[in-house]
């Protein structure tokens, strides 16, 4: 089982990343749950979601001690850092967060994800790299999964997927 939340700003694509997370997971028939929260602003305001995934049956979306975190902001890793499970996986945004996860007892990972975005040619894709950041790390799908995920998510806008498998292909490579 995989518990997993990720949290930042709306507009940074965090509802995105867990949908990415749960299509891969029901493109590989796992069993996956995706619970988004948000406050009320379109754009600014805060957004996180939870992401259960598992090969049995998923009791609740509810998650009180998550497996990884993913903060894209400094509030969202404030929020959410001391209920990660020891021995679990953070994901920090170094591009807005500049302090440093004071737990030893958790692995983390710093990704410079929208410089990363930005060099690609693709400021959106944070989320993205960020995302290729997490796959490497945790091993939950292998890089062909999620880039098939990648391709069968974005068919409808297929302009924009070579430029967001590059994205996820940034952060993989980390």
């Amino acid at each position: 089982m995989e518990r997993l939340i990720v949290a930042g700003f709306g507009g940074q694509g965090v509802l995105s990343l867990g949908q990415m997370i749960a299509y891969a997971s029901m493109f590989e028939n796992k069993n996956v749950t995706w619970l988004p929260s948000y406050g009320p602003e379109m754009r600014g305001g805060t957004a996180n979601c939870s992401v259960v995934v598992d090969e049995a049956p998923i009791a609740s979306p509810i998650i009180a001690t998550p497996d990884t975190l993913i903060a894209m902001n400094k509030p969202s890793l404030d929020k959410f850092i001391a209920s990660v499970k020891k021995g679990g996986l953070v994901l920090v945004n170094s591009s807005l967060i500049s302090d440093k996860v004071n737990r030893d007892d958790v692995k983390t990972i710093y990704v410079n994800a929208n410089e990363i975005a930005h060099k690609i040619g693709n400021d959106k894709a944070s989320n993205l790299v960020v995302l290729g950041a997490y796959i490497k790390h945790s091993g939950l799908f292998t890089k062909d999964e999620m880039l098939k995920t990648i391709e069968k998510v974005f068919a409808a806008k297929a302009k924009f997927i070579e430029s967001n498998k590059a994205a996820f292909l940034a952060g993989y490579e980390l």
